[in-house]
This record gives C-alpha cells, structure tokens and sequence, in this order.
C-alpha cells in the first residue's frame, strides 16, 4: 500500500490521487446529456380521488426528470405528463374551504382572490397545474418542463397517438 501526501496539506491518503500525477485515464468526468440525446416518453395520470400535493409531487419529480439516471438540474432532461379527470382531485382537511387562490391582473384593484372548491368547479385544470408549477424551478427552464404537462378536465385527451404509458403512482392512503 503506497501513501499519497496531498501537495495542499499534510493530508495522507491510502489511495492514489489522479490530480497529484496521475493520468488522464484515472480523471473521472461528468456526462452531459445533448437535447437531441434526451429521450422524452409520455405518461398518463389519473387525478380522480388522488391528494393534490401527493399527486403534485409526483408529476413535478418526472417532469424535471429527477427518475431519470442522466439527470442534471440545469437541463430539461423530463418527460411529458398528461394528467386526466382534475376535476376528481382530492384535498385533505379543510382546504376545499380555507385554501385561497389569489392572483392579480395589473389593474389597480385588480386582485382576484378564489378559494379552492370554486376553482375545482370553474377551473379544475389550474389547480393542478399552479400546484406542479410551484414544484418546478423558476425561470425559463422552469416554464420549459411546465409546457410539457397537459391537464384535463374530464377523462378524454387529444394525446392518444402519443401512447402515454400509465405512470406508476401510489393510490391514496385511507
């Protein structure tokens, strides 16, 4: 067993360090994966009597790619996300009631504030996807990965020739 002093310090190490005279053979390197190289699938979720922040979660995680063994946190390496029957979404204790959605349209006075049970009536779609995109990073590359999930009211979506797989989601716990 041969000793390596670190130049920096009087560290002693019991390995060779590849820095300290090594080759570039023993230099470990980091691959970046190309967009061209990036294989995006499609996955189906069904959101009917699933919990908002659970589901959420799960969307967020594949649409960043984070499940993905090629996963870098500066790239859009994710795929896309169809979620089916929003208007069957599930949230637990009193939000239906408490949760308010606020927004502002620029205008003075402009402030709309909607709690959660009437957004699920009128707009069913934003409140999954405001809860995704909360997950997400922000910036561009955030608004990038949101583009790539597709919410829908009822049970039908227009992407049937994408053959969405099921995504593998855990049920509701009762």
């Amino acid at each position: 067993m041969t000793l390596a002093v670190d130049s920096v310090g009087p560290f002693l190490y019991d390995y060779p360090l590849p820095f300290n005279g090594g080759t570039p053979d023993e230099i470990m390197t980091t691959l970046m994966p190309k967009e061209e190289e990036v294989e995006r699938k499609w996955f189906l979720v069904d959101a009917s009597d699933r919990v908002l922040g659970r589901l959420a979660t799960q969307v967020a995680t594949v649409l960043r790619g984070k499940h993905k063994p090629q996963f870098s946190p500066h790239l859009d390496v994710g795929d896309h996300v169809v979620v089916i029957n929003a208007e069957k979404i599930h949230l637990t204790g009193r939000k239906l009631t408490d949760k308010i959605y606020r927004w502002h349209s620029g205008y003075i006075g402009g402030l709309r504030e909607v709690s959660a049970e009437r957004m699920i009536k009128t707009h069913p779609e934003r409140v999954i996807e405001w809860a995704v995109q909360g997950m997400l990073p922000k910036g561009r590359l955030g608004r990038a990965m949101a583009k790539k999930l597709k919410v829908y009211k009822g049970a039908d979506h227009p992407h049937a020739a994408q053959k969405p797989e099921p995504l593998a989601t855990r049920a509701r716990a009762r």
